[in-house]
């Protein structure tokens, strides 16, 4: 708890210049094991977003149960903790199964127990996991809007991501938050969320021109994945540790590489409720 920390490994941290790096090595030192792990995990993750349904499901499943694992493990538990596991899954289950409604009291409810039972930092986890997993397949599972919704959330947070990676190790400069985690830039944060805007608008209106319209949904996407990272990072200087897991080489753990979802999947639903009418977040008639 008490040792020394570097910026956590994230898709801003090891990216944004020599604040972040390993002493000795090349600011390009782990382009390669991540460009791997990319080629690897997007794939999978687009498969199962075009099939939808079960597919889909199972594979947020999947990252919730990792998720709850690394976060019993950063709460500095000693063993699996069934109570935060079970809620997790169980108020995914019910927001599949008998609706939003049911999934938020669920999470609710086993907030309260887990609260009750190993505090509230621990119980913290049930809606921080669960909220951004209840979000991703709510998005996914829409009739007529889904699979565009969730592409674009998607394609905006792997900008982000991106830009902020190349902005970041190109350009440098000062710090964005050098309290919370030093190896952050201003360069890779608008680098990030320009490439973001960018790659929303370019996707909204099919490849075609730029979507004007689709511009400020991608925007706030991007800024809510950058707040999901910078909170991540708070979270780990609390708890003093580093990387949440290393589940995925070159990035860290899953929390390291999903922390702008769970952060921007519920603003997406809250503006795929608002555009409803037009049958997307990005807007009526704005993506064929």
């Amino acid at each position: 708890m008490a040792r020394a920390l570097s910026d956590p490994v994230s898709p801003f941290a090891k990216a944004e210049g020599p604040a972040g790096q390993p002493a000795g090595n090349s600011k390009w030192s782990d382009f390669g094991i991540r460009l791997a792990s990319a080629l690897i995990l997007a794939p999978i993750a687009l498969g199962a977003l075009w099939s939808g349904g079960l597919a889909w499901e199972a594979l947020v499943a999947v990252a919730m149960f990792g998720l709850a694992g690394e976060w019993t493990r950063l709460c500095g538990l000693k063993r699996w903790n069934i109570a935060i596991f079970m809620a997790v899954i169980a108020s995914l289950l019910l927001a599949v199964t008998l609706g939003w409604i049911a999934g938020l009291l669920g999470m609710l409810l086993f907030t309260l127990v887990t609260t009750w039972r190993f505090g509230w930092f621990a119980a913290f986890g049930i809606p921080y996991i669960g909220l951004g997993g209840f979000s991703l397949l709510w998005l996914r599972l829409q009739p007529q809007a889904g699979l565009r919704d969730t592409l674009f959330l998607l394609a905006v947070i792997w900008a982000t991501d991106i830009g902020a990676y190349l902005a970041g190790r190109l350009l440098g400069g000062p710090k964005l938050a050098p309290r919370i985690s030093p190896g952050k830039t201003w360069s890779g944060s608008v680098g990030g969320l320009i490439i973001a805007g960018l790659a929303g608008a370019l996707l909204a209106d099919g490849g075609h021109g730029i979507s004007l319209w689709a511009l400020p949904a991608a925007l706030l996407l991007s800024l809510c994945a950058q707040a999901g990272d910078l909170l991540e990072s708070v979270i780990k200087r609390k708890l003093g540790v580093k990387d949440s897991g290393r589940t995925i080489p070159g990035h860290g753990g899953l929390f390291d590489r999903l922390d702008g979802f769970l952060a921007a999947a519920p603003v997406a639903v809250i503006l795929a409720l608002l555009a409803h009418h037009g049958g997307s977040l990005m807007v009526q008639g704005v993506m064929p």
